[in-house]
C-alpha cells in the first residue's frame, strides 16, 4: 500500500535548485512553489457561476527561476528526462506549444493580455509532488509557481541579473531584468486574484483546457487551515472552518492511477451544455436561476422552468431507474426518493453484485442529455450551500450536534451526481468510493474533473490506514493498478521559497 507524503518545503526547493543548475549551469535567481488541491464539495460547476469548497494541499509544485532578456522561455523538470523544452514567448498562440511546456509559456504570454504588465524570458526548472494526472490541479500549481516567478522578476528584475553567458549553456549576453518600480500582484488577495485569472487565461488558451477557474483561485489564495468558498460568479472568497483535526477526522485521498484527461472533448462537451443551456435560459450563468439561497426547492424551480423550455427533455414521470420509483434526489444529502442515500452514509451499491443496475442517462456526442447536466449542476450548488450552512450553524451557541454525518450524506450525494447525472466517474473511482464507504468512511466522493484521477473519504483520523487497506484491496480483486493515499489538510498558498 502507498502513501505520497507531502516532501519538506526546505528538500523540495533544493531539488528544484539542483535541477536547475543542472541544467543551466548557473545559480536560480528565486524559488517558488505553489500548492495543488482537493475539492470538498462544489463539482463542475465553476464554469457555471457556482461557489465551490476546496482546500489547498500540502503537495507543492516548485519552480526554480531566472530572467533572461531575449524573450526565449526554457523549462526543465525532475520528472521527466526529456531534457530542456524552449519557446520564444513571441511564438506563444493558441495551439502554438505542446505539452507542459504550454502551462509555463502560456502565464507570461496570458499575464501580458491580462494587462498585469510586459515579461522577459526565463530559464525555470520544476519539480512537482503534486501528483500528475491524478486531478489533484498538478498543471494549475504549474501555472501559478510560474506566475508568481514571472510576477517577481518584473517587479525585481533589477537585482535578479540575467545570464552573463559565461556559464550558460546557450550563452545570454543580454543585460540584466528592467525593474518596474512596482509592488509584486502577489502582495495582495485583489492582486492574486488577477494573477488567478492570468492562469485561468493561459490554461484555456494555449494549454487547451476548458477548465473554469477554481483550481488556480486556490492554488494563488489559499488560508491555511481552512477551506476556501469561492463564488466563481466574481470570484470573491470566504474562509469556511472545517476542523477536522479537532473532531478526531481525516480527509483521505485516493489517487486512484487511473489517468485523469480533460483535453479529449468530454470536459469541454460537458460545458458547452451547460453555456448553451443558460442562454437558452437567458441567463449569466446557471447558478443566476437560483436566486440568493440555493436549496433543494430552488434546484427543483429551475428543473421545472427547463421543462417548460423544452418539454420533450422533461424527465417521465413513471421514470424507475433502480425498480424503486422516480429517481429524485436530494440535494441535502438526506435521503433522495429511491436513491439510498439517507445522510448518514452512501449509496452502498457495489460493483460486486450486491445491488441494482445503475441507470445513466442516454449519451448524445459523448456527452449527457442537458438535463441530466443541469440537474446535477443545480443540486450540487444546493449541496454547497447546505455545506457551507452546515458549518455556519455549528459555530452558533446553540448549534445542534456536529455537521459530520451530514456532510457525509451530501459527499455521497455529490458522487451519484457526478457518476449518474454528469456522467465523469469511472469504474475505478466508483469502486474506491464504494469500498471506502463499506470500510466506515462518512461520506466519499470523486473529485476534480473526473473520467479518471481521485476520491476523497471522510474517515475517523484513526479510520485512514484501514480504509486505505480496503480500497487497496478491492482495487487488487478487480485487476486494477495499486491506488495511491494521501492525507489532505488545508495548507498555505502560492509562496515564495527563496
Amino acid at each position: 500500500m502507498a502513501w505520497r507524503p507531502a516532501p519538506p518545503a526546505g528538500e523540495q526547493a533544493e531539488r528544484a535548485a539542483g535541477a536547475f543548475r543542472a541544467a543551466y549551469g548557473r545559480e536560480p535567481w528565486g524559488i517558488f512553489s505553489a500548492p495543488g488541491r482537493v475539492n470538498l464539495l462544489g463539482e463542475h460547476i465553476d464554469y457555471s457561476g457556482g461557489t465551490v469548497l476546496p482546500l489547498a494541499l500540502p503537495h507543492r509544485t516548485v519552480v526554480a527561476v531566472a530572467p533572461r532578456e531575449d524573450g526565449l522561455v526554457r523549462a526543465v523538470s525532475a520528472q521527466e528526462d526529456g531534457g530542456i523544452r524552449a519557446v520564444p514567448l513571441d511564438d506563444v498562440a493558441p495551439g502554438a506549444v505542446e505539452g507542459w511546456l504550454a502551462y509555463v509559456a502560456g502565464v507570461p504570454w496570458a499575464m501580458a493580455r491580462e494587462g498585469l504588465g510586459e515579461y522577459p524570458g526565463a530559464d525555470l526548472a520544476v519539480d512537482s509532488a503534486v501528483p500528475l494526472g491524478a486531478g489533484l490541479s498538478s498543471s494549475a500549481a504549474l501555472e501559478c509557481a510560474v506566475a508568481l516567478a514571472f510576477d517577481a522578476l518584473a517587479a525585481e528584475g533589477a537585482a535578479a541579473g540575467a545570464s552573463d553567458g559565461a556559464s550558460d549553456p546557450d550563452p545570454d549576453p543580454a543585460p540584466a531584468a528592467r525593474r518596474s518600480d512596482r509592488s509584486p500582484w502577489s502582495a495582495t488577495d485583489a492582486g492574486r486574484a488577477r494573477l488567478a485569472a492570468a492562469c485561468i487565461l493561459a490554461e484555456n488558451e494555449i494549454a487547451g483546457a476548458s477548465t473554469g477557474g477554481m483550481d488556480q483561485s486556490i492554488s494563488l489564495r489559499a488560508r491555511e487551515g481552512s477551506v476556501l468558498a469561492i463564488d466563481c460568479r466574481d470570484f470573491s472568497s470566504a474562509p469556511v472552518d472545517v476542523d477536522l483535526d479537532a473532531a478526531g477526522l481525516a480527509l483521505l485521498v485516493i489517487d486512484t492511477r487511473a489517468p485523469h484527461r480533460l483535453v479529449d472533448g468530454q470536459y469541454a462537451r460537458r460545458r458547452k451544455g451547460c453555456d448553451d443551456a443558460a442562454r437558452a435560459l437567458g441567463l449569466g450563468t446557471l447558478r443566476d436561476a437560483l436566486g440568493e439561497h440555493p436549496d433543494a426547492g430552488a434546484a427543483d424551480r429551475a428543473l421545472e422552468r427547463w421543462d417548460a423550455l423544452d418539454p420533450a427533455s422533461a424527465a417521465p414521470k413513471a421514470e424507475v431507474p433502480n425498480g424503486k420509483g422516480p429517481k429524485r434526489e436530494d440535494p441535502n444529502g438526506d435521503g433522495p426518493d429511491g436513491e439510498g442515500l439517507d445522510g448518514n452514509g452512501p449509496d452502498r451499491e457495489g460493483r460486486d453484485g450486491d445491488g441494482p443496475d445503475r441507470k445513466r442517462p442516454e449519451s448524445r456526442d459523448g456527452a449527457p442529455p442537458v438535463r441530466a447536466l443541469l440537474r446535477h449542476a443545480w443540486t450540487e450548488m444546493a449541496r454547497v450551500q447546505r455545506c457551507a450552512d452546515l458549518f455556519r450553524e455549528f459555530r452558533e451557541p446553540e448549534a445542534r450536534p456536529g455537521p459530520w454525518a451530514e456532510l457525509g450524506g451530501l459527499l455521497a450525494a455529490s458522487h451519484a451526481s457526478l457518476r449518474d447525472d454528469y456522467a465523469v466517474s469511472c469504474a475505478e473511482l466508483d469502486l474506491a468510493v464504494d469500498a471506502a464507504h463499506r470500510a466506515g468512511a462518512l461520506g466519499a466522493r470523486m473529485t476534480g474533473g473526473g473520467f479518471g484521477g481521485s476520491a476523497i473519504a471522510l474517515v475517523g483520523r484513526d479510520d485512514a490506514e484501514p480504509v486505505a487497506r480496503a480500497v487497496a484491496r478491492a482495487f487488487a480483486r478487480e485487476g486494477f493498478a495499486p491506488p495511491e493515499f494521501m492525507l489532505a489538510s488545508p495548507s498555505a498558498a502560492a509562496r515564495r521559497e527563496r
